[in-house]
């Protein structure tokens, strides 16, 4: 799998995050079905943002790009996003493009200009066959960059004369920069060779810069497939519009990550068809985080029942075959929602409904069976694959000491206003409850003792 990496100049956006959890999900349901995955996403450290960005901020460009790939892994660690088999930066591999683009130029694909170089789109029959465009449509709506030396208005750089004060390298075309497309195909060929299984990107990439390295691609390999499969997510907007920094609705996930943890983030991006459009507001993400904390929940009691059982029951009793059977159906429904173009919405009900049945099964307060262990293992494994972690119910905020400290006090918390209520002082009982609940910790008394969880619906947490 190829997927197109972030441009590093700025931190990466909730449109962004939905196209690098939707290949993560991906990725991570081709190794579970058993697969080997080579896994290669490129960052585009070299590019016109990057340099009108560094200059506006009076920073080297190259200092730029690269802080800004540690600030992508960061908010993809939130997002529990695994890295890559292979980051490519486009500035290690100028060397592998210059060498593709001097092909392109011997085979008569790609002229030159004064230190620029294009790629020629009327030389390549197929133009358009991705984004099912016609070139001479293209061509009479053309909205691309003026330049009257070009032999076509839809020809595009392969290479970029320097500018002054912009970053540069020697080239036989003379001092410049390459281009945005070629650096796609630079790297794929490189780490994958041609005509590997899946590429990947969102919908906005598949005009021009998908199309683009189609053309360029398989131009060079004389016609070979480049890639067996195009995959793209569907935008994500905000009030139905576009984001857009004008509109004052762009929204970064480092920001978002203020207020909710990765993992909900991860939740909502997933709950919907990767190919539907998604609308974004933060009412969905707090609903979001609600349902999360249900499917955390589930396993958390079934944790508790298992732990303080000294035996399980038989696995032929009806309790233990109804979990077991819950078990079965939701691995085999998962697996049809996922093999039918990763319908992750689906898969994610499939959760719920297994949840459903040990939750059922719980609050009858059934003996701890062989089929409670398979089906919360089940619901946990299933969760995994989604990346979603069942185990551990973590928020944005969190940090590693301070909560298992915050475990420990609470557990003292509990088992002092048990023994209060143990005393009947029902009104210091529920003192202490609502008092909690206004800091943004809920407590909830069950037949198997008092629990408690952090809340984001009040409080300061």
């Amino acid at each position: 799998m190829y997927v197109c990496g972030p441009t590093t100049y700025h931190y990466f956006h909730i449109g962004n995050a939905r196209m690098l959890v939707v290949f993560d999900m991906i990725r991570r349901y081709l190794l579970y079905k058993g697969n080997e995955v080579q896994f290669v996403q490129n960052f585009t450290d070299v590019d016109d943002k990057i340099i009108q960005r560094a200059q506006e901020a009076g920073k080297d460009a190259h200092d730029l790009g690269q802080q800004f790939i540690q600030e992508y892994f960061e908010d993809a660690k939130a997002l529990n996003i695994l890295p890559a088999t292979v980051h490519p930066k486009a500035t290690e591999h100028v060397e592998d493009m210059i060498g593709i683009i001097q092909g392109l130029i011997a085979k008569g694909l790609a002229y030159q200009l004064d230190g620029d170089v294009y790629y020629a789109v009327t030389k390549f029959p197929a133009y358009g066959k991705l984004s099912g465009r016609n070139l001479e449509d293209l061509q009479a709506g053309a909205r691309v960059e003026i330049d009257e030396r070009k032999k076509n208005p839809m020809d595009f750089a392969l290479w970029k004369k320097a500018k002054p004060g912009e970053p540069f390298w020697d080239s036989p075309w003379g001092a410049g920069r390459p281009g945005w497309h070629i650096e796609c195909t630079a790297m794929s060929l490189k780490y994958l060779g041609p005509g590997f299984d899946i590429h990947g990107g969102g919908a906005d990439l598949i005009f021009p810069h998908h199309e683009n390295e189609i053309a360029q691609t398989e131009g060079y390999l004389d016609g070979q497939t480049f890639a067996c499969y195009w995959m793209h997510n569907a935008f994500l907007t905000v009030q139905q519009e576009k984001m857009s920094k004008s509109l004052g609705n762009f929204f970064t996930v480092r920001e978002i990550l203020e207020h909710f943890s990765g993992e909900v983030i991860r939740f909502y991006l997933l709950g919907t068809h990767y190919r539907s459009p998604l609308d974004f507001d933060s009412e969905k993400l707090t609903m979001a985080q609600k349902a999360l904390e249900r499917l955390q929940t589930s396993v958390r009691l079934a944790d508790e029942v298992l732990q303080k059982a000294e035996n399980l029951t038989a696995e032929n009793s009806p309790e233990s075959r109804i979990l077991s059977d819950a078990a079965q159906v939701a691995k085999a429904d998962f697996e049809k929602a996922m093999d039918d173009d990763f319908n992750s919405s689906l898969a994610c009900a499939v959760l719920f409904n297994l949840a459903k049945v040990i939750n059922t099964s719980l609050q009858n307060e059934a003996e701890a069976t062989t089929g409670l262990t398979a089906a919360r293992a089940v619901l946990q494994e299933l969760g995994a694959v989604l990346g979603f972690d069942l185990e551990h119910s973590a928020l944005a905020t969190d940090n590693d000491e301070n909560s298992q400290r915050l475990d420990e006090v609470m557990a003292i918390l509990l088992q002092v206003r048990g023994r209060i209520r143990q005393k009947k002082d029902w009104e210091l009982a529920d003192l202490i409850r609502d008092s909690l609940k206004d800091a943004g910790i809920v407590i909830e008394d069950t037949p198997q003792g008092a629990r408690w969880k952090i809340s984001r619906e009040g409080g300061r947490a």
